[in-house]
């Protein structure tokens, strides 16, 4: 796995950053976006039926993926942003990231709720931002 590329910080003057950080400071030397993953199978069927921590723990999957495809790992994530049907449900979510990356190390990250994503069905997507060396 990649050597981190990012400093996380929570400044003690600002309020507990449960599954995220407050503050990601990119180290590396270039930045990879990341599209948004959804819980959608190679044969573009939904992984995970209307279960929440399963469609995320498979969009962690395929976050992994990509990330994996260009050297890096979770641990050089320094900005997520999440869509999801269902945003009060942020302890489902973090638990279900916490699983697929191995870590309970996150990076600055906004959670944002959403009427519908672009397959009916889905219920999470996760973009990311990549510090890369």
């Amino acid at each position: 796995m990649a050597s981190s590329n990012r400093e996380i910080s929570n400044p003690a003057a600002l309020h507990p950053a449960p599954g995220f950080s407050h503050i990601a400071l990119a180290t590396g030397r270039r930045l990879a976006f990341i599209a948004g993953q959804v819980a959608l199978a190679p044969d573009f069927s939904i992984i995970g039926g209307d279960d929440l921590g399963e469609q995320t723990r498979a969009a962690m999957r395929n976050l992994g993926v990509a990330l994996e495809s260009i050297g890096a790992g979770f641990e050089d994530v320094v900005r997520r942003t999440i869509y999801t049907t269902s945003p009060t449900e942020f302890e489902t979510i973090t638990a279900a990231i916490e699983e697929v990356q191995g870590s309970t190390d996150h990076p600055a990250q906004t959670i944002l709720g959403v009427t519908g994503l672009a397959v009916p069905g889905l219920l999470i997507e996760i973009e990311a931002t990549v510090s890369l060396a």
